[in-house]
């Protein structure tokens, strides 16, 4: 079956924007690196209560831009609004600023649902989007040809002979797109199988990089990297083995695999991009997803992640946020906004995170120059859970989600200070902790209280500078239902030590980040398993309305679309169907993910 991919929408979006040269970065330039922010636009389209607009994504744009973020990588499926929203977002970036960079992310997942990513239909799509929009003013060049990543494809041949020769003869090497782009994707693959990728890979994405993903509770190897038995609790952990996983969260361990491999690659440019994320929990139901677990985010993975980062940034060349607006799995940092997955919305609403995006200037700066920014202004950021992990809902048809037992029940807190002072940290009235805060960054945590809430002091010269406690946040011991999301509060100071105001949420139905008691805090647990250096661990996938999954966080991503519908509870993550006319006579692609070799046609 044919299928007609028009671009009639993105001609209507794109309509009237200046023929211009897309902005060009040269890799080759050590120095120069990139911040960008992965943005889901299958959460644009669709039903029109949600659906963005020219301004909404304007505003997206603005507000990344203004807290450091250099682009945004659009994960795209085949959906029948794609080129009209992608067509949105070049023509807004090109409104904003010349500077804010764009390209797509081709949701390999959501297309395989879709169209069927082992067949020519799905290589003719790829093609056509891909030189739709390349040439437009915002697009990000690298090397002088504009950059193209994909989420997943591993499994996909195009309709060549296999994934390999598909990839190349269907792609990069086709004559519609042979020379034009460069090709840099996050493929879940055992790394090894890298160097079979020759005229295909100008470089790679690691995806997965942001979280420690195969250390988990459920398998034991969080207690076999701690020399605890598998089935050991995780709750009293001594000094030392809070020390091992705190060394791992945020590791650059895998980064440097990756990079080994990637360098085998002939006829690459060996570009390499990768990931810095703040959170990471799902809790779907078998009819909308069948994905229930986190990831370890404790011990300030984002902060850590950063300087981890920053620490090997002669070795990366650009990072990418995952995600901007992923609230199926929890790791936003954008305002929230959008069709939302259906039933995200039970632990995203009023869980802003936009105190994670507040910090983000921050490190991206000192990311992009190697040089830490001098800090004018005070700026407190508090996140934290809203229930003991050991609590039992009072109505949740489903279980705690897995690796639930590496957390731990702790209040975390960055402070980015322009000099020394203190921090009282409260959270109970009779909970406090005071710490010692120095000029620059500063991390800090104390247990939460069952009951309590959430307060931080900071003074100076025994003034008060800023004090942050969100209104009607409570620890609460008794929930109705398993959120292990986090609420995020912040508030800062200006250069005279006035407290300001925190932000607002841009998202009418979110409350200001720093007055929403009810978003759930951040996980403080040291037990959480270190990054692995496993190098064939598959990605969970970004989207939580998609097929219905293993439960288990190291099973191979599905679907970024969240408008593509449920789909069979394959554990290989099958993508569900969507708008655009399926063959339901096409081949599946294999369920085994790590496999060493690509799977064949």
């Amino acid at each position: 079956m044919m299928i007609s991919f028009g671009k009639v929408g993105a001609l209507v979006a794109v309509a009237g924007m200046a023929a211009a040269y897309p902005l060009t970065w040269k890799r080759q330039d050590a120095g120069t690196k990139l911040v960008v922010a992965h943005h889901i636009v299958g959460i644009t389209g669709g039903n029109p209560a949600g659906a963005f607009t020219l301004d909404t994504w304007t505003n997206d744009i603005k507000l990344a831009s203004s807290n450091g973020i250099d682009g945004f990588a659009l994960n795209i499926g085949a959906d029948d609004f794609t080129f009209q929203q992608v067509g949105f977002a070049y023509q807004a970036a090109a409104s904003v600023s010349p500077d804010f960079k764009l390209f797509l992310s081709l949701d390999m997942g959501a297309i395989d649902a879709q169209i069927g990513c082992n067949k020519t239909e799905a290589g003719e799509f790829l093609r056509n989007v891909t030189n739709t929009f390349i040439t437009q003013p915002s697009q990000l060049q690298i090397d002088g040809k504009p950059l193209v990543s994909t989420f997943a494809g591993e499994l996909c041949n195009l309709g060549g002979a296999d994934v390999f020769t598909g990839w190349n003869t269907e792609f990069t090497q086709h004559p519609d797109i042979a020379g034009k782009i460069h090709f840099v994707p996050s493929f879940f693959i055992d790394i090894q199988q890298f160097k079979n990728f020759n005229d295909v890979l100008d470089g790679d994405f690691n995806f997965n990089g942001g979280w420690p993903i195969t250390f988990t509770a459920d398998n034991g190897a969080a207690q076999q990297t701690l020399g605890l038995s598998p089935n050991d609790n995780l709750d009293s952990l001594s000094p030392d083995q809070q020390g091992i996983i705190a060394s791992q969260i945020g590791s650059f361990d895998v980064d440097d695999e990756h990079i080994t491999q990637l360098a085998l690659v002939a006829n690459s440019a060996h570009t390499y991009m990768t990931a810095v994320s703040p959170w990471f929990f799902t809790h779907f139901n078998e009819q909308q997803g069948n994905k229930n677990f986190i990831f370890d985010a404790d011990d300030h993975l984002y902060v850590t992640r950063w300087q981890n980062l920053i620490q090997n940034r002669d070795k990366v060349d650009i990072a990418q946020i995952v995600t901007w607006n992923d609230f199926g799995e929890s790791h936003y940092i954008g305002p929230i906004e959008g069709n939302l997955p259906n039933g995200s919305e039970v632990w995203t609403t009023g869980f802003d995170h936009q105190g994670f995006l507040q910090m983000t200037n921050h490190f991206a700066t000192w990311f992009k120059t190697g040089t830490e920014p001098p800090i004018t202004a005070d700026q407190l950021v508090m996140w934290a859970r809203p229930h003991p992990k050991d609590a039992t809902p009072s109505s949740d048809p489903l279980t705690a989600p897995s690796n639930f037992q590496l957390t731990q029940d702790q209040l975390w807190a960055v402070v980015l200070a322009t000099a020394p002072g203190s921090l009282t940290l409260a959270t109970g009235d009779t909970a406090t902790q005071t710490f010692d805060v120095q000029a620059g960054v500063n991390k800090f945590n104390m247990s939460l209280t069952p009951g309590g809430f959430m307060q931080g002091t900071l003074t100076r010269n025994n003034a008060t500078v800023i004090d942050l406690k969100p209104d009607g946040y409570t620890f609460n011991p008794n929930p109705t239902t398993f959120n292990f999301n986090v609420f995020v509060a912040a508030a800062s100071a200006d250069a005279s030590g006035a407290a300001a105001a925190p932000p607002a949420s841009t998202d009418p139905a979110s409350p200001p980040t720093s007055t929403d008691p009810a978003a759930p805090p951040a996980s403080t647990d040291s037990a959480a398993p270190p990054a692995t250096t496993e190098s064939t661990a598959l990605p969970a996938s970004t989207d939580p309305a998609t097929s219905p999954t293993s439960t288990d966080p190291a099973a191979p991503p599905a679907s970024t679309d969240p408008v593509v519908s449920a789909a069979p509870t394959d554990t290989a993550a099958v993508p569900p169907a969507s708008s655009v006319p399926v063959d339901t006579t096409a081949a599946a692609a294999p369920t085994d993910p790590t496999a060493a070799s690509a799977p064949s046609a």
